[in-house]
């Protein structure tokens, strides 16, 4: 197995503790591995607990990772140790002039007429360029709500540009997105931005769902003077309705398989097998045969056994 070469070239994997992961996170997971090992990059795990926390959940994730033979470079980073960076990051945003007080509820934000040309869920800058007077109404009403303004990035641009592995270019739109939410928990797009960076990940692979939210981190990456990483999007798992795959979905979880009689070595089989390669019993064996030229861009449709 090539061994990763330390240094500021990076890859990761990085996820939410809000339960077991299931087998579509795992490809992901060992996909971001193989393609970091490959590259001579470290390969870091990094533990996402701003929200949605389940006890003993993080503890999990950890342990079926490394059931699939998959090692990590350093210590596990928790998202939530890592405040004082993410209130730096809105600081130095603040001192250029690109953060403004936004008093909008979810609600009013959903029904909005969006600005033209504009992604469904796009902020419309209702808040944007508020007068002294508006602004001081707007924190009247929130202290009324009993909560506080949200922060949101002045965007200098409505697009962006990126590069994937597999898509290319892909230029998409940038909105005024959140930096610290009313509850005062750091918004996820402001959070992975400084955390990878400051791993030095140069490569970030993850489900392309979140596709539509690279343009909008790497120009938030831009703006803090911070390098624009390249992006790995990984097609998701849909169960045989063709939905997104869930835990509802039966026994997709590896402790699930696990007590349905397969083994780990099992499971990696079948991730192999959604790559088109039979009978790879490790990571390590993925990581000797998966070429990424040859990836598929279709979703992988997981049909379990009864």
């Amino acid at each position: 197995m090539p061994a990763a070469t330390p240094g500021p070239r990076a890859g990761r994997y990085a996820p939410s503790p809000s339960g077991d992961l299931h087998l579509g996170n795992l490809r992901t997971a060992i996909l971001a591995w193989v393609l970091a090992r490959r590259t001579g990059r470290t390969f870091h795990l990094r533990v996402e607990d701003l929200d949605r926390v389940q006890e003993g959940a993080a503890q999990r994730q950890l342990e079926d990772l490394a059931a699939l033979g998959l090692d990590w470079d350093g210590e596990v980073v928790r998202q939530s140790e890592r405040g004082a960076d993410h209130e730096a990051a809105i600081g130095s945003l603040t001192a250029q002039g690109l953060v403004y007080e936004c008093y909008c509820t979810r609600r009013e934000i959903l029904e909005a007429p969006s600005a033209p040309h504009a992604p469904p869920g796009a902020y419309p800058g209702t808040c944007r360029d508020l007068s002294p007077a508006e602004r001081e109404a707007g924190r009247v009403r929130m202290r009324e709500l009993r909560r506080e303004p949200a922060l949101r990035l002045r965007a200098e641009v409505t697009e962006w540009s990126v590069q994937d592995l597999w898509e290319g270019e892909v230029r998409g739109a940038v909105d005024d997105l959140v930096l610290r939410r009313g509850d005062g928990v750091v918004a996820y797009n402001l959070a992975v931005v400084v955390d990878d960076a400051a791993a030095g990940v140069d490569q970030v692979a993850r489900g392309d769902d979140l596709l539509s939210s690279a343009p909008r981190q790497a120009h938030l990456a831009h703006l803090l003077g911070l390098p624009e990483p390249t992006y790995a999007h990984v097609p998701l798992a849909l169960n045989t309705a063709g939905a997104r795959l869930a835990k509802r979905d039966g026994a997709v979880t590896l402790r699930d398989r696990l007590a349905a009689g397969e083994s780990a070595a099992d499971v990696v089989e079948r991730i192999g097998e959604s790559l088109g390669l039979a009978g790879c019993r490790s990571a390590a064996d993925l990581l000797e045969a998966w070429d990424p030229a040859g990836m598929s861009r279709r979703p992988w449709v997981v049909d379990l056994p009864a």
